[in-house]
């Protein structure tokens, strides 16, 4: 699972593999080791009503709608999005979605991402 952290965004992109745990589990977790420490990212959902995100100085937790997951993990639907609204009028712009191969070659193992639908 690819996370990006830009401004007031956040992005997670799942491979194949990783939208099946989803799909299985409920929830699937990565993290990035910095020597002693570690940021550990997890989708995970939930009976709610909204997607949310959160910190606790360790761990992002994305949460979404169980329905919207289930339905996100076996139908063509690319993302789900959604604005956090967060204190002093600001707001977090959530974006989970599935990652497609490139267009363009690279010299990465793509071989567990979804197909690009505009290959």
């Amino acid at each position: 699972m690819k996370i990006r952290i830009k401004g007031n965004s956040l992005r997670l992109r799942l491979t194949q593999s990783e939208v099946e745990e989803f799909a299985s589990n409920g929830r699937v977790s990565d993290s990035i080791h910095f020597g002693e420490n570690q940021l550990i990212y997890t989708l995970q959902s939930e009976d709610r009503g909204d997607v949310v995100a959160s910190f606790n100085g360790e761990f992002i937790t994305v949460a979404i709608p169980r329905k919207e997951g289930e339905q996100w993990a076996s139908t063509e639907q690319v993302g789900i999005s959604e604005e956090q609204t967060l204190k002093n009028n600001e707001s977090l712009s959530i974006l989970v979605e599935k990652d497609f191969q490139c267009l363009i070659p690279r010299n990465e193992d793509e071989s567990d991402l979804f197909q690009n639908p505009k290959a």
